[in-house]
């Protein structure tokens, strides 16, 4: 048995997928499924697609309902759940931020601008009546951002598991689904940045199946009058978070560890709580550099002993 590592791009990323198998046609075989499932995600997803579901949904704001099919109804109850579990923090309706605030150029928005989209932001005014879905009001979007490439790791991870991938995983720009060991049964040794040093490495995690999915604040921000602005962002004041610089979980599936990963940055100094209750392993780095985890003692001499969940 060898490993393949098979070097892909979507969704505006450099993605990876990882398959230990016995020939390179079998690994070739295997990723063009996972690779065009991705794919499919993105294209049917996207805000960035003009034919996508959520485009769609989006440009008759204010108008008339869209009609959505079971997966994405699907999607639309998890992203209910989540909203519930974050007590409206995770809301997908708080993408029209970004109209507002300008990383490329680093401005600050004005506060009366803040105010005028931060109207726009209501995952409970959005209207669902069987597989219809409608957005009340014109300017309010929906964007699915949050979940979507965690949702494509997982579902690349199952097409590969169901033709017989034991050992290997999706790397979808650091949002992974691991399916098993190395082939001697080795976990794989997971790099988790420093995010504070581009290219240093804060730790590694030992994986050996399940989902890992890190946020931070030095993905997209900016930096003015010594504070940091970075892109995850409060949906009720539209002002960034403040109190992590990083959050790394491992959890049962990628779209698990994603979401607790953003909706611990949303809590701000109530995450760690919100992870303990979860139960899920995290490796977190508050506002003052200090690292919290199972083990956090031991995170800056890059270990953890933490339970991986199986």
């Amino acid at each position: 048995m060898r490993t393949f590592r098979i070097p892909f791009k979507a969704m505006a990323s450099a993605c990876e997928l990882v398959l230990a198998v016995e020939s390179e046609q079998q690994a070739q075989d295997m990723a063009k499924l996972a690779i065009e499932e991705v794919q499919r995600i993105e294209n049917k997803y996207s805000r960035y697609q003009p034919q996508s579901i959520v485009s769609h949904i989006n440009a008759a704001a204010g108008l008339q309902a869209v009609q959505c099919d079971e997966e994405t109804q699907s999607l639309l109850d998890y992203a209910n759940t989540l909203y519930q579990a974050s007590d409206g923090l995770f809301d997908i309706t708080s993408g029209v931020l970004r109209r507002v605030w300008d990383f490329k150029n680093q401005c600050l928005p004005t506060q009366e601008s803040l105010d005028a989209v931060i109207q726009l932001i209501g995952w409970h005014r959005v209207e669902r009546e069987g597989h219809s879905v409608r957005l009340p009001e014109c300017g309010m979007e929906l964007d699915f951002g949050g979940f979507g490439k965690e949702y494509a790791a997982d579902r690349a991870g199952a097409l590969l598991a169901a033709q017989g991938l034991s050992h290997g995983y999706v790397n979808l720009a650091g949002d992974m689904r691991v399916l098993g060991p190395k082939p001697d049964g080795q976990p794989w040794v997971i790099g988790i940045q420093d995010p504070r040093v581009k290219g240093k490495i804060l730790a590694t995690l030992p994986v050996e199946r399940g989902g890992l999915a890190t946020s931070g604040d030095y993905e997209r921000f900016f930096e003015m009058d010594g504070r940091r602005y970075c892109h995850v962002m409060d949906p009720r004041s539209g002002q960034p978070v403040t109190h992590w610089r990083s959050v790394s979980v491992l959890a049962p599936l990628a779209v698990v560890a994603g979401n607790c990963t953003t909706i611990t940055m949303l809590k701000q100094a109530d995450g760690l709580e919100f992870l303990e209750v979860c139960g899920v392993t995290y490796l977190a780095v508050d506002h003052n550099g200090v690292v919290h985890g199972k083990n956090p003692s031991h995170a800056s001499e890059q270990s953890t002993s933490a339970p991986l969940p199986h």
